[in-house]
């Protein structure tokens, strides 16, 4: 967690509260089901939060913007960027669904408000939705639909 405070100073309390359950609660689900590494699971804050959170240094979400997190996996980045940004909303996609249990499960626990979690595969956006969001991401390459 100290990682997380050297390079975001100006977390407030209710941030740094939820970032540090991050450690327990994928541990915890990490025993059950394989959401993150488990040569990496040591590492969470320097590999997974931090990494997720780098596009905060060059991109500020305004309020009510709306992110699509395509593949979110484990939950990453949108997760990290729902706790940094509490006014924008992120919209998290995977097509695995017990990935997506472990990732509803987890906002539940944050009491993240502004984020929200679904199965579902790329090519299964409706272009109208799609184009509705401000900012998409991804980790990998995938199918997105488009407007005609």
């Amino acid at each position: 967690m100290e990682i997380i405070e050297k390079y975001f100073p100006n977390l407030n309390n209710q941030q740094k509260k939820q970032f540090s359950k991050l450690d327990y609660l994928y541990k915890s689900w990490n025993q059950k089901i394989n959401v993150v590494s488990r040569k990496d699971i040591d590492l969470l804050y320097q590999r997974h939060v931090l990494h997720s959170m780098a596009i905060a240094k060059i991109i500020n979400f305004r309020g009510n913007t709306t992110v699509l997190d395509v593949g979110t996996g484990g939950g990453f980045p949108g997760i990290p960027l729902a706790i940094l940004f509490p006014s924008t909303k992120f919209y998290l996609i995977d097509s695995i669904g017990k990935k997506i249990t472990v990732v509803n499960a987890i906002i539940s626990e944050l009491g993240l408000k502004n984020a929200k979690a679904e199965q579902k595969h790329s090519n299964e956006l409706k272009p109208s939705k799609f184009f509705e969001e401000e900012f998409f991401e991804t980790k990998s390459v995938v199918y997105l639909p488009r407007k005609h």
